[in-house]
């Protein structure tokens, strides 16, 4: 798995358009917290029980139309769950896969508040909310 900081991770989806940008955090942070602009919402997990979907990579896979060869970015709260999204992603075959570091919102600050140490969002890349 490649791993990509926010900034890097825009530039290679400019370069690259056939890529595709798999935002797996859960359906409330991407609808309500906001998500980047293009982002596909696939949920790694979610409520109310937040058990691990266990047909992701199937999901991912009708989203790239089976092309697991396709260019896949993960992107989550801070960098973490897409991670293991990711290590799910290349055991179901797929052969490029780019974790995106910091995530939507990155770390936590000194006041366990996120967007203000990292992330798309803070990095003032394009975002919405719905």
């Amino acid at each position: 798995m490649q791993h990509l900081d926010p900034l890097a991770a825009h530039a290679f989806l400019q370069a690259h358009p056939e890529a595709a940008l798999v935002d797996c955090r859960t359906e409330i942070e991407h609808m309500y917290v906001g998500h980047p602009v293009g982002a596909e919402h696939v949920a790694w997990q979610d409520g109310p029980d937040w058990e691990i979907d266990p047909h992701f990579a199937d999901k991912v896979a009708r989203l790239v139309n089976a092309d697991r060869a396709r260019p896949v970015l993960l992107i989550c709260r801070s960098g973490r769950r897409s991670v293991d999204a990711g290590e799910a992603l290349e055991a179901a075959g797929f052969t490029q896969v780019i974790n995106v570091l910091e995530g939507f919102e990155g770390d936590l600050n000194d006041n366990f508040h996120r967007g203000t140490l990292g992330g798309w969002r803070f990095r003032g890349l394009p975002w919405q909310q719905s």
